[in-house]
């Protein structure tokens, strides 16, 4: 594993030397990368094991491989390294599969085998357009992976392509080997109201041997132009009772902008709230939550472009909790952050 991940950082490192864009390894093949990183500063914090912590990390790393096969088939794979982000280990990063598939298209139509994108946040995370900076919220609170292992079918719909679809009928784990017996099915289904606004609805339903079964549902509104892209989201989720475990219900609401104020700089403002629990919140990557209370998430900052695909994005990330049963706040957390992100 060593090795692997000494290559690959060794790959990053030329292709970053003679400039910046994808590399042509001919055969109608591509070789190109991603870098998200920051200089952090917990500043204030409820774990008080966590405030004042400081330092540089890489909160990603993706080296991606694409190639076209002939005129209907492509395949892609692509790399990812990271941080642990949990503020206390030092593990080296090691490497492992984001995406591997083999997808075939047409004019309107695609269908994808392997591991590819899941449809739950992928046109959120478009118009929310920094993930760079920030998880899309339903990412961020864990509502589902980024990735399944499966088949996928994508594709528009209607004399004008107006109407898209994404179906996805996977294991639900991940890019993760699959572990039990249960199957996740997810579909999305957008329509394009106008050339910038778009509107979404999103389910699906995972079944889990060992753990509950869940349901999730969530409507989406966008609105994208050169100058500002808005967004809108409400997500649900509920979780079934088992083996013990009290059924739970999840409500999530999200609001967020980026707008253009030069030729060289953008801003950003996004706030989300959960208005249940974060199970699991406390051992979220790069910002833990303070699990049992509801919680709100604010990120704002700017976007400096220092050189085409050359992103500096000062920021800073906020979350405000309400009282637990107790009448109990947890303290306000406070992480600014220098996030340096670029493209090769």
């Amino acid at each position: 594993m060593k090795r692997i991940a000494f290559l690959c950082i060794f790959l990053l490192s030329i292709s970053v030397i003679p400039s910046f864009g994808q590399i042509n390894l001919g055969d109608d093949a591509t070789l190109s990368g991603r870098v998200y990183s920051d200089y952090y500063w917990v500043a204030q914090h409820h774990n008080q094991d966590i405030e004042g912590k400081n330092g540089f990390w890489f909160r990603r790393i993706y080296l991606t491989y694409n190639r076209d096969l002939n005129e209907s088939f492509s395949t892609r794979v692509r790399l990812e390294m990271n941080s642990a982000g949990d503020f206390q280990s030092s593990a080296e990063m090691i490497p492992n599969v984001k995406d591997a598939y083999l997808k075939w298209q047409n004019e309107n139509h695609q269908i994808i085998a392997g591991i590819s994108g899941s449809p739950l946040f992928g046109t959120t995370e478009d118009v929310w357009g920094y993930r760079s900076v920030e998880k899309s919220p339903q990412d961020l609170y864990d509502f589902g992976s980024s990735r399944d292992f499966g088949i996928a079918f994508k594709g528009e719909l209607g004399s004008n392509q107006a109407l898209n679809y994404h179906l996805f009928l996977g294991n639900g784990n991940s890019n993760k080997p699959e572990i039990d017996k249960g199957k996740k099915v997810s579909f999305a289904l957008g329509y394009d109201v106008t050339d910038s606004f778009i509107i979404e609805a999103y389910g699906d339903f995972n079944s889990k041997t060992n753990d509950p079964d869940s349901y999730t549902g969530q409507l989406f509104g966008g609105y994208q132009t050169e100058n500002v892209n808005i967004g809108a989201l409400y997500s649900y989720q509920y979780h079934e009772s088992q083996l013990g475990l009290s059924a739970r219900n999840l409500d999530l609401v999200s609001v967020f902008t980026n707008f253009k104020i030069s030729d060289k700089a953008k801003g950003y403002l996004r706030a989300d709230h959960l208005f249940d629990g974060y199970v699991g919140g406390s051992g979220n990557s790069y910002i833990p939550f303070a699990e049992g209370v509801e919680s709100t998430f604010m990120v704002a900052g700017a976007d400096l472009l220092l050189a085409d695909q050359v992103h500096l994005m000062p920021n800073i990330e906020t979350i405000i909790y309400g009282e637990n049963d107790q009448n109990f706040s947890p303290d306000t957390d406070i992480i600014p952050r220098l996030t340096l992100f670029y493209e090769f």
